[in-house]
């Protein structure tokens, strides 16, 4: 099983959201959050923005399904035909063990 962290741009959420349960991913944790990247924030001016906003896609996949995941997500968020400085990252990490509350069963 993996997990795949999106941080992507707040203005492409809707659009990766619809793409990802099209493609019958409909589990999805989504988290406001701000941060910066390797640009260190955003300069307007004479003004200094270090905490840009963005949104956190939380999504647990078979190991199958990470590269169709990943590709909706490339796809979806990047702006214009080559993307720009901020369109975001995408974070994979393994998951040892996953539980349902209410049943109590293993996995996905």
């Amino acid at each position: 099983m993996i997990m795949i962290r999106a941080i992507i741009r707040p203005e492409k959420i809707g659009i990766v959201l619809s793409e990802l349960v099209d493609a019958g991913f409909p589990a999805i944790t989504k988290i406001g959050v701000v941060g910066r990247g390797k640009q260190r924030g955003l300069k307007v001016g004479d003004i200094q923005y270090d905490e840009i906003p963005k949104e956190m896609l939380m999504i647990a996949v078979s190991d199958e399904d990470k590269e169709d995941v990943i590709k909706i997500i490339m796809r979806s968020s990047k702006t214009g035909l080559k993307g720009a400085f901020g369109d975001g990252k995408i974070f994979v990490s393994a998951i040892d063990e996953v539980y349902t509350i209410s049943s109590g069963t293993e996995g996905l």
